[in-house]
């Protein structure tokens, strides 16, 4: 049994796989909601379908780039929620699990993306063929140079798309921030190379991962 958080963006999700493989999912969608909901739904999903934390095979935290105050407040809660057990806790590469999503073809790149206000997005992009292959690392581009990455036929998919040029829209397939979940975390998670974006950490030592403005153009790519 596995429980997932998302809270790098506007989305709070939590998400729960049963014994028998089925998610089950909360999920809301605004400014500072996360604080107030993140326990509510993991109790929520805990009463519904019976289970204990300790009972859970992992846990798995969306880690970044994204929001700094989501980030924070689920590695806060899951530092209350883990104390004192031995369930094993994975931090999650945000856009990876963004990627997980949408259908693709293997010679189809997809660009998650995350508004980073101003002029700029967290960008990382996948290629998937059965295995997720990451073909450059996340980093916050001037959304000018996000245009020079994709070629028509891409899949954009995350949050800011309607700060994006509508031409370049109407030539990818896009996905907004409804496509945004806890769920994708868990798929991640039973990628067979699951362990290239899935971090075992603990709770004492999780360190949400942050990316700033300084850190603009430095990736190539």
């Amino acid at each position: 049994m596995i429980l997932a958080f998302e809270t790098s963006t506007q989305v709070c999700s939590v998400s729960f796989q049963d014994s028998e493989g089925e998610i089950h999912e909360k999920r809301i969608v605004g400014r500072s909601v996360h604080s107030d909901h993140l326990f509510l739904f993991t109790k929520a999903l805990m009463e519904e379908h019976d289970f204990k934390i300790a009972d859970l095979d992992a846990v798995i935290v969306s880690n970044g780039p994204g929001s700094y105050t989501g980030l924070r407040i689920a590695a806060s809660a899951i530092k209350g929620l883990l104390f004192g057990t031995d369930v094993p806790l994975y931090a999650a590469n945000t856009l990876a699990s963004f990627a997980m999503e949408p259908e693709s073809s293997p010679d189809q790149t997809i660009h998650a993306i995350i508004d980073a206000r101003r002029t700029h997005v967290y960008h990382q992009s996948f290629l998937f063929d059965g295995e997720l292959n990451s073909t450059s690392e996340a980093a916050v581009v001037e959304i000018t140079d996000l245009y020079k990455k994709v070629k028509k036929g891409d899949i954009i998919i995350g949050t800011g798309l309607e700060r994006l040029d509508k031409e370049l829209l109407d030539e990818v397939n896009s996905f907004d921030i409804d496509r945004v979940t806890a769920n994708s975390l868990i798929k991640l998670f039973t990628l067979p190379n699951a362990e290239e974006f899935c971090d075992k950490t603990s709770a004492e030592e999780l360190d949400p991962f942050y990316l700033t403005s300084n850190q603009v153009n430095n990736t190539p790519g």
